[in-house]
This record gives structure tokens, sequence and C-alpha cells, in this order.
């Protein structure tokens, strides 16, 4: 997935109203940049930082900065807007790069499932169950390596659970996808102590069938690529 513009480095002033950021430019300039992330991002939106940041010219748009990445102490990068993942996971869904899902010829995108829900993605190919792909973004890494997700607690990622368990035991096929959006990362668990509800919910989506399935990521200031599949540790 290829950034619309090379991204521009930058500075993190503050994050404020969660979807707002102020920004210094590399010439000084003091701008404000939208964040498409709803979470705590937890050890990415600390001032001072290292950030990266996408200009557009579109006159629809309030605002002329996107917050892209974060870029951490050890040179490491991380996907802060969400919005992305599904992009990401899309173009190596189409490639043919994610383990285990090649052979669909359907990919359809947002589609209605469970109780008023959207899946983000249903696959469908000849003599096959169809498959409903749900995608998270994890972000989170309290050690070294260790992506965990979620990083606040999640309720509609708790229901999505229960609603993917649902459709496993209907006898069509249900995947949990994380993207790993950080580039130093080796696997990813749940974090059970932040959201024990979204914990027991991922226990019970395992053991009614759902598979999980962890992808890694490259990001630099042209675009983010998937990097091979990475372990989910259980709980």
């Amino acid at each position: 997935m290829r950034f619309q513009t090379p991204l521009q480095p930058a500075t993190l002033l503050r994050r404020y109203k969660r979807f707002l950021s102020d920004i210094r430019l590399e010439d000084g300039r003091e701008v404000t940049a939208h964040v498409a992330n709803p979470g705590a991002m937890t050890g990415l939106a600390e001032p001072g930082m290292r950030v990266w940041i996408e200009p557009n010219d579109d006159p629809k748009r309030k605002l002329k900065w996107a917050w892209k990445l974060s870029e951490i102490e050890t040179g490491a990068r991380v996907l802060v807007d969400t919005a992305i993942a599904n992009r990401v996971v899309r173009e190596a869904l189409e490639a043919g790069r994610v383990p285990g899902m090649g052979g669909y010829v359907e990919i359809r995108p947002e589609q209605r499932y469970g109780a008023g829900s959207r899946v983000d993605f249903l696959l469908r190919g000849p003599d096959r169950p169809d498959c409903y792909v749900e995608v998270k973004s994890a972000t989170l890494a309290r050690q070294t390596g260790a992506a965990e997700f979620p990083d606040t607690v999640t309720a509609r990622g708790a229901r999505h659970l229960a609603e993917l368990a649902e459709v496993a035991r209907g006898g069509a096929r249900a995947v949990l996808l994380y993207l790993v959006a950080r580039t130093d990362a080796c696997s990813v668990a749940v974090a059970a102590d932040i959201d024990p509800a979204y914990a027991e919910a991922f226990s019970a989506a395992r053991d009614a069938g759902v598979e999980t399935l962890a992808l890694g990521c490259a990001a630099d200031r042209e675009g983010v690529t998937v990097a091979g599949p990475l372990p989910v540790l259980g709980l």
C-alpha cells in the first residue's frame, strides 16, 4: 500500500481530542494533523517523538496533514493510522501473500453479518465455505519485540469475536487476522490485563473454531506492506 504522497518527518508536540495532533515540521512550522486512531496509542504519542505525516491538497479536507507513522527510539516505525490496515491486508489477499488464504476468487469488503455488524472481508471461492475475515491493527508493545492487542478496552472487538464464533459454529470459515503494525515485532498476544472481556471472548472464539493469524509489516515514507506471518501467542 503506497501513500498518496511520500511522508514527511516531523516532531510531535501533542495529541488531543483523540483525533487531533499538533506537529512541528522540519522547517519550523507548526501544523495540526489528523490521526485516525481511537485507541490509547501507548508509547506512540509522546511529545518530542519523531513522527511521519502525509500532506494533502484536497480542498474538501479541513486538515492538510495526516499523521501516519510514529518512530520510536530504536528506529522502529509503527503504523498509527488504523484505517490503513484493511488496505494493506486487502493487497496481501489479492497478491496471495496471506498463508492459508489462497484459492478464493472473490474478496468482498465491508459485508454485513452478525447483529448489525460488518465484517472486514468476505472471501468466496469454488468448492469451499465462505471465509469471514476480521482485521485488527496491533500497535502496543510493552516488551521488546512482543506486540499486543488491544491497547484499551474494546467492547466492539469483543462483539466481533462473538460474531465470528457464531459464523464458525454455522459451518463457515472465520478468521481473526492481526496486522502487527510495528516493524520491530516478532509475535502478537492478547493484552488480557487491559481488557479481560476481550481476552475471554478471544478464548471462546478459538474454542468455537475461529482461526487466528498475524502478519508483520514493513513501513517507510513511501508505504506499508506485509512482511510475512507472525505467531499469535495463546492465553
